[in-house]
């Protein structure tokens, strides 16, 4: 690959990702992995909890192709969609009303200011309640819901939720062999009300606690409409602070269209180095 390449860093709701246009294909796929790889890491490089390369669609306004920070290939990430739509209106590649190919499915976007909202793949695979066996401690209630990547819910009080070991529980949880070979994210949910919950993600690919996810979002607020605790909209608290609005179906929130709305914002612009590779030989 050639350097320098521009890239732009955008957060949604404290997930940050490292974006780059490659719609004239100067970074081949072969090579994408290992870029994103090493420019993720923190404080060796930018650092952030992925990467998107945008590329030309034929059909739709512009394509994507997402990789975590490990370098593994993800369908779906709620907020960078967001930061995805955000950045092509920006840009130019598309309007303020638009749609992209993810490999979980084709993602509408519509951007008002600094606020985007998205209409999500359509859940998948909804299991409700089922009882999750641990080699140690009590069994956990749970629910699982693929909202374009999987993601098994757990509620919690809401005193022991800010004090919860979630990289431990949640690594536990992410490699059960229940969720093999794919794994699941893992989140811990507290709700506050008929139309609001906390939340702190597990997310795989990241390995690792993150601010936001909002694909985790989207799969909480709809898992508690399910079990009657929550009632569309629901606004769902990060570990960041920030808050995403979630609009499951109230008619059909297991299969129903869900869109998800918040700030995306642009933290800024760079070019990476060829020392952006430097010491990651192996990678």
């Amino acid at each position: 690959m050639k350097f320098p390449i521009p890239f732009a860093k955008m957060s949604g709701a404290g997930n940050d990702f490292i974006f780059i246009d490659n719609r004239d294909g100067r970074i081949p796929e072969r090579e994408m992995k290992s870029l994103a790889v090493l420019a993720c890491r923190r404080r060796q490089s930018v650092g952030a909890d992925g990467m998107v390369f945008i590329e030309d669609d034929g059909e739709l306004d512009f394509a994507w192709k997402f990789f975590n920070a490990d370098g593994s290939v993800a369908g779906m990430c709620g907020n960078a969609a967001r930061c995805a739509a955000r950045l092509a209106y920006l840009d130019g590649i598309a309007g303020k009303e638009m749609t992209f190919r993810t490999l979980a499915g084709p993602i509408r976007a519509s951007v008002r200011g600094t606020t985007v909202k998205v209409q999500l793949t359509r859940p998948r695979n909804l299991e409700p309640s089922f009882s999750l066996e641990l080699d140690e401690g009590p069994d956990l209630e749970a629910g699982f819901v693929d909202t374009g990547v999987p993601h098994t819910i757990i509620s919690v009080p809401a005193e022991d939720l800010p004090g919860m070991d979630v990289v431990s529980l949640g690594r536990t949880i992410r490699f059960h062999t229940r969720f093999a070979p794919a794994g699941t994210n893992v989140d811990f949910i507290s709700v506050r009300d008929d139309h609001s919950l906390d939340i702190r993600t597990y997310e795989r690919g990241v390995e690792d606690e993150t601010l936001a996810c909002g694909t985790g979002a989207a799969a909480a607020a709809l898992v508690t409409t399910v079990w009657g605790m929550t009632s569309p909209p629901v606004a769902v608290t990060t570990r960041s602070g920030a808050c995403l609005m979630i609009y499951p179906d109230p008619r059909d929130p297991g299969r129903g269209d869900i869109f998800m709305e918040g700030i995306a914002s642009l933290v800024y612009r760079g070019q990476l180095t060829d020392e952006t590779v430097a010491g990651g030989e192996n990678v």
